[in-house]
């Protein structure tokens, strides 16, 4: 009887943090099946100021930037003179549509590739016209830059801490779909890999301002820039157009009336 009460505990200790893990609630989705973009979903960042990173790009809403096809979003990085600019692209966001306070938020797509080239998925503090950045937080799911393409980052920007980590993959990620995510929860952020978990942060490390438990929500962008400060400008390799093709973004909650109530069994 005491072996098996034991027993029952070590299960319960070991399957608790998976069944934390499987308790998802689907909250928001964009499969990208209709037969264009969903403005109810989407607006845009439209204009070629640099974007605080000396970015060479003009953002636009126009078709030849984004569009929906085959059940896919494709945003798409063109060279041509357009606004002052060198070049176009797109940058989408949910701001005034869908926005939330943690959980799991989920994309599967197809990673362009070239010297300059700088797809992202990120959320942003929604307060940021109110503190500015970083105070309102801002949490990137996925970077990858053309100087570096065997290396996917993910980052945490607040006024008192700012971390960037690096997965590595040696054939790159522009070699077929893949899954990137964040599971979001107030004292610590999990990033991963098709399902891989790669690096988690937690409050504890910050050291001071954690903006990323205060009770605001987050809003979610998808953009593909060209140049800037950190991935380089493209030279006379990188080859145009170049494409940033996304099958699904998916944000969940956690389910916590279950994981109490299967705690509790296991107990």
């Amino acid at each position: 009887m005491v072996k098996s009460i034991a027993y029952l505990l070590l299960v319960g200790a070991v399957a608790l943090p998976a069944i934390l893990a499987q308790r998802w609630v689907q909250t928001w989705s964009d499969e990208f099946d209709g037969g264009q973009i969903d403005r109810n979903k989407w607006q845009y960042d439209i204009g070629g100021g640099g974007w605080g990173n000396n970015e060479l790009e003009f953002y636009t809403d126009r078709p030849q930037n984004s569009w929906v096809q085959g059940g896919f979003l494709h945003i798409q990085a063109l060279r041509e003179d357009y606004g002052g600019r060198q070049y176009t692209s797109a940058r989408m966001n949910t701001a005034g549509h869908f926005s939330t306070l943690y959980g799991k938020f989920e994309m599967r797509a197809q990673l362009p590739y070239g010297q300059g080239i700088w797809p992202a998925f990120w959320l942003l503090g929604e307060n940021i016209g109110n503190v500015g950045w970083p105070a309102c937080g801002e949490i990137d799911i996925m970077e990858n830059i053309g100087r570096d393409p065997n290396n996917l980052y993910s980052s945490l920007h607040a006024p008192s801490y700012d971390t960037t980590k690096g997965y590595y993959r040696g054939q790159g990620f522009a070699d077929g779909f893949h899954t990137y995510a964040v599971n979001w929860q107030p004292d610590h952020i999990e990033f991963y890999f098709d399902g891989q978990l790669f690096d988690t942060v937690y409050k504890s490390q910050s050291g001071g301002h954690w903006p990323f438990d205060e009770g605001h929500n987050f809003f979610i962008i998808l953009n593909l820039a060209v140049g800037g400060n950190w991935p380089g400008n493209p030279d006379g390799s990188t080859h145009f157009p170049q494409q940033y093709v996304i099958d699904y973004i998916r944000v969940y909650e956690a389910d916590w009336s279950k994981v109490e109530e299967e705690a509790e069994f296991l107990q």
